[in-house]
């Protein structure tokens, strides 16, 4: 009996896409932009103190190579042929802080993830440093001093990890993001592994100049971090180096871009005044302003958006970022046990079609835009003896497109010309009492692609663009049309306002929860093994009628 004919399909792209939740490894066709194939890998997050948040960069490693095995398995039972892949390109959650040896390629410390907030006193400690009329870190950088970008998280294993500290001085240590990390590995790691970052990645570090686009000698100092720990900065389109294992050894690794970067290009936002949100652990919207770094005057970011190409122009976006978006739904999940599933939040919701007036501000790391306040923290408010866990289920759901509504209010003063509707993408738009709720609170409608994976698509077209692969074509008679879902707006909007106003009235009670020195001298990590986010619901209804919210009798 004949052997089966291999499938006849284009050139094939591969891309990782690395995120504080899960692992995944998507392949693409380069002509169609049809999603072939894909597996995901769910990982683990450590809390080991209150506000900490770390993941293990080995499991991260792992996941990514189980991943490109098992879609390499995947495309071998539809018989398609993996020497078709031309390229991979990787997609990765930002911020997040990775130090390891270059001799052993062992990390010298956990990663700690964006949403960590050990480096609070930290923040206020370098913030005191900064001369009230000259903030140079936010001339050079596009960002306000926090907890959530690298250069402090750097500094902080810099202080407090004595083997970190002996690897910097032996000149064994480098320093990434987790693409520097995984590209390093991917290409060789201590046999001549490639240690690079590409723009928009190194513009959330807060050691990189957004405008001369290099490593800022005045920042290094002032964070006092050695500059020969730094990786190479590259475009997020060029061969950085070829993968030197598994099924994939020897295809370029070409592509590289922060995943809400890598979402605007999926997104196909290459316009200037283009804008589209992600809605995953977090929240972030993006606005293409082109050429120009546009600084806001309300609370958002300048940011690198991408560089598709060595000799190619640099584009840049506002930015929004909420910190705690899917999170909090696989907090209810996890921490209070009220759904077993993450998809059982939107039967929930749906039942009761309303918080009946209770409020989420899901502020676990405080507040990120347009607030800036590391001192929130999480609340539940106006519970009444009615409430149940439906209502705390949309609730959530509100959170999300509140804080959303937030950041789009901001933009549309930053840039003078309302968005008139919001291209979305991310795992939550699947979710569609979501999707209305956040029309409905907008008042706009909302655009949803078909292809809900734009990050991975994003990383895909940067790899497979690249001088030297040429898969892709980025010209605009070349793109894909990508089929859309439209949500339309369902209430009038003096009732939109007067729930957003309520919910603006709740943010402000979460503020100026958190000091860095807890009260009456005590022990400020006394209820540091309680897992994130259980320590920051204020509510004592909350937690002590957590078996009747629930539903059990």
């Amino acid at each position: 009996m004949a052997a089966p004919k291999k499938a006849v399909v284009g050139p094939l792209v591969g891309a990782v896409v690395q995120g504080t939740n899960s692992t995944r490894f998507l392949v693409f066709n380069s002509k169609t932009a049809e999603l072939l194939c894909h597996h995901q890998v769910e990982l683990t997050q450590e809390f080991p103190k209150e506000g900490w948040v770390e993941q293990d960069p080995k499991e991260i490693l792992q996941s990514v190579y189980e991943c490109i095995e098992r879609t390499c398995e995947k495309l071998a039972e539809l018989n398609i042929n993996i020497s078709n892949i031309k390229a991979i390109g990787v997609s990765n959650q930002r911020e997040t802080t990775v130090i390891w040896d270059k001799l052993t390629g062992e990390p010298l410390y956990n990663a700690v993830v964006w949403l960590d907030l050990r480096t609070q006193s930290t923040v206020e400690n370098l913030s005191k440093k900064i001369p009230g009329n000259n903030n140079f870190v936010r001339t050079k950088t596009g960002l306000p001093l926090s907890t959530y970008f690298s250069a402090v998280k750097l500094r902080w294993i810099l202080d407090n990890v004595r083997k970190v500290q002996k690897a910097v001085e032996e000149g064994r240590a480098l320093f990434g993001t987790i693409d520097s990390w995984l590209i390093w590995s991917l290409t060789g790691g201590v046999n001549g592994g490639v240690h690079c970052t590409d723009v928009t990645n190194a513009s959330r570090t807060m050691l990189f100049n957004i405008h001369s686009l290099e490593w800022d000698k005045e920042l290094c100092d002032f964070f006092e971090i050695p500059m020969d720990i730094l990786p190479k900065v590259w475009s997020s389109s060029e061969i950085y180096g070829l993968m030197k294992a598994g099924a994939l050894e020897g295809v370029p690794i070409s592509g590289c871009l922060g995943d809400q970067s890598a979402a605007l290009v999926g997104q196909m936002c290459f316009q200037e005044g283009q804008a589209k949100n992600t809605y995953g652990t977090g929240c972030f919207l993006l606005c293409n302003t082109g050429r120009k770094c546009v600084f806001s005057e309300h609370g958002l970011l300048t940011t690198v958006a991408y560089k598709l190409g060595k000799d190619k122009p640099v584009c840049y976006a506002l930015e929004g970022s909420v910190a705690i978006a899917g999170a909090v739904i696989r907090w209810l999940r996890d921490n209070l046990g009220i759904i077993e599933t993450s998809e059982e939040i939107e039967k929930l919701a749906k039942e009761v079609g309303t918080s009946y007036g209770c409020y989420f501000i899901p502020a676990f790391s405080g507040l990120y835009a347009p607030y800036w306040d590391p001192s929130a923290r999480g609340i539940i408010c106006g519970l009444t003896q009615f409430t149940n866990k439906s209502h705390i289920a949309f609730a959530a759901l509100e959170a999300v497109c509140f804080q959303t509504r937030e950041i789009l209010d901001a933009m549309n003063r930053d840039c003078g010309i309302p968005l008139s509707h919001l291209q979305v993408d991310g795992g939550l738009t699947n979710n569609k009492v979501l999707m209305q709720l956040q029309a409905d609170i907008l008042h706009i409608p909302v655009i949803k692609s078909c292809m809900h994976e734009t990050t991975a698509l994003g990383a895909a077209m940067a790899a497979g663009a690249a001088e030297g692969v040429g898969v892709w074509s980025l010209k605009p008679e070349d793109l894909s049309t990508v089929m859309m879902e439209r949500f339309e707006p369902q209430i009038k909007a003096t009732e939109s306002e007067i729930r957003y106003s309520t919910w603006k009235k709740a943010v402000t009670k979460s503020m100026g929860w958190a000091t860095t020195q807890s009260p009456g001298g005590g022990d400020p990590n006394i209820f540091s093994s309680l897992p994130l986010g259980f320590f920051v619901v204020s509510s004592m209804i909350m937690l002590i009628g957590a078996r009747y919210i629930s539903g059990i009798p």
